[in-house]
């Protein structure tokens, strides 16, 4: 391509061209509101000051350890303040954050720690037990670090260093790393809905940072507000809320367990005015007992994702003075990806038809390039509410790809969209409703579990000839595990929904255990492909 006249001696340099990462945020944060809170956990508050010196001299200590560039930071922990500041303070000395789901079983950590190659892991003392057993598995033995806190269960350390004593050998004068290229990968998380080991998912600095503003925008997060920390950190790096907070100034309330009572007496304590959360979070704060249960002093704003909430609970969370957004996204694409954007008509509907509306999938986000529903050829689906098609997102917020596995990676970008393997319709109004998923994954309280991985646990069973899982309604959790069992000859009488429940209770973890166990001969195609569909529809009530 020809050279134009705006291509002469106008290059980059260092005055009109930074690298983007959401690192600069807590850098601009100290520097505007210096004093104001920035992180609240119990009766501890750092100011932004606070925060940003915790988070040098965090990333001084990782690199007098010789942890720099390019290398993984596990970080096993519930929302507490070194969750949080290890999302800043990893990156500043120029590793990739792997936050680890708590909830997994020590074989699928085990796993991770040797495929991420972590160099480090942080260890909050209440999950000590899960991580030494991990490691015991573990053919890669990172230093480990333990996060004492006062909250959690007195478990004795298992690691080199308590995470005080390695801040406080941190110097806060300590130059940071900023990212030359913003392509630079920021975190590494994996996912949990495929068959198999799970998929190393890559994310960079410039992705980090302008969905965080996605989020800011999306939510109204502002100077004044603040965010409490229902949704688990390791999700999406928090959906990237750990730095769009920051970047909007406001407070982070942490919080180490999903309790109502916990949950509405911070609400009302610290004054909380957003939150995130899946459907059975909702359904919690719905039916919590009457003396906790509490109407916020102001409205607060709640966004949601997984499975679509109902109508009762959308309902629900509207009555108690919570006003829900509904979104969608994936660990592939750093979280939120589209939001269920208000529109002026939405406040003169019904409490039905805004139920109705919320519980799509929405619209791309501010820094989303495009989502739309395509068909087999690629191409787009009509905007009529009933053309199935599969939901794919292109843009910056898009990952690097998965670690190690370029098949997998070239897949999931084929004809130059990330395929999202769920199917959905498009609306008139251009809205996106996703209405099945093609690989078969349930969303139970915000967790994606496979049916996949469930039915291999089930095939594994002595007494079990076949198995077909589907996700069921479920009022509390969204969906839950329903798995269809034929017994082998012989055992009819003798295979119990306990026996088989114990036995996956062994070999998957507890959120993955189906919760309803049906007997009988498996409903198939003349080819003998089991229809799934059917038993669908025999859950749906």
């Amino acid at each position: 391509m020809a050279n134009t006249i705006f291509d002469t001696d106008l290059d980059r340099n260092a005055a009109n061209f930074v690298a983007l990462s959401p690192i600069s945020f807590l850098v601009r944060s100290a520097r505007v509101w210096p004093g104001r809170t920035a992180v609240v956990h119990g009766a501890r508050r750092f100011t932004y000051a606070m925060m940003l010196e915790r988070c040098r001299r965090f990333a001084a200590a990782l690199a007098a350890r010789g942890i720099g560039r390019g290398d993984t930071v596990a970080v096993l922990a519930p929302n507490t303040p070194a969750m949080l500041e290890a999302h800043y303070a990893i990156p500043m000395a120029g590793g990739v954050i792997c936050a680890i789901n708590t909830r997994l079983d020590a074989a699928t950590v085990a796993f991770i720690l040797d495929h991420s190659e972590a160099r480090a892991l942080l260890v909050d003392q209440e999950l000590a037990p899960l991580a030494a057993a991990a490691l015991a598995l573990a053919r890669n033995k990172p230093l480990v670090i333990d996060i004492a806190d006062e909250a959690a269960p007195p478990n004795p350390p298992i690691g080199a260093i308590e995470y005080e004593a390695l801040l406080a050998s941190g110097d806060p004068a300590h130059p940071m790393h900023l990212p030359d290229d913003e392509w630079q990968a920021i975190s590494l998380g994996y996912t949990s809905g495929t068959t198999g080991d799970p998929k190393g998912v890559v994310c960079h600095h410039r992705g980090a940072h302008l969905n965080a503003v996605a989020n800011v925008l999306g939510l109204g997060l502002t100077p004044e507000s603040v965010y409490l920390w229902t949704l688990p950190m390791f999700h999406c790096n928090g959906w990237t809320y750990t730095w769009g907070v920051t970047l909007a100034g406001g407070t982070h309330v942490c919080l180490r367990r999903v309790d109502p009572a916990l949950i509405f007496a911070l609400i009302e304590q610290e004054a909380v005015t957003h939150l995130c959360a899946a459907p059975v979070v909702m359904t919690m704060l719905i039916h919590a007992p009457a003396d906790v249960r509490r109407r916020p002093p102001r409205k607060v704003r709640i966004a949601t994702g997984g499975a679509a909430p109902p109508t009762a609970v959308i309902g629900g969370m509207e009555a108690l003075g919570f006003e829900v957004m509904h979104l969608y996204g994936l660990t592939e694409v750093y979280g939120p990806a589209t939001f269920c954007a208000w529109q002026p008509t939405v406040a003169q509907m019904s409490t039905e038809m805004r139920a109705r509306f919320t519980s799509r999938q929405g619209v791309p986000s501010h820094m989303l390039e495009d989502a739309t529903v395509m068909d087999a050829d690629g191409h787009s689906v009509p905007a009529d509410a009933t053309t199935m098609g599969e939901l794919m997102l292109r843009g910056n917020t898009v990952m690097k790809g998965y670690l190690k596995n370029p098949e997998a990676t070239r897949k999931a970008f084929a004809g130059g969209w990330f395929h999202t393997g769920d199917l959905g319709v498009l609306h008139p109004d251009g809205y996106i409703e996703i209405r099945d998923r093609s690989k078969d994954i349930i969303i139970s309280g915000g967790e994606n579990i496979s049916s996949l991985e469930i039915e291999q646990v089930l095939f594994r069973h002595p007494a079990i000839m076949e198995a077909a899982v589907v996700a069921q309604p479920d009022a509390r959790w969204g969906e839950v595990p329903h798995a269809f069992v034929t017994a082998k000859p012989g055992h009819e009488e003798s295979l119990t929904p306990d026996d088989v429940i114990a036995f996956c209770r062994q070999h998957l973890a507890g959120y993955k255990v189906p919760k309803h166990i049906t007997f009988g001969a498996l409903p198939k195609t003349s080819t003998g492909k089991i229809q799934k569909f059917e038993l669908r529809r025999r859950v749906a009530g």
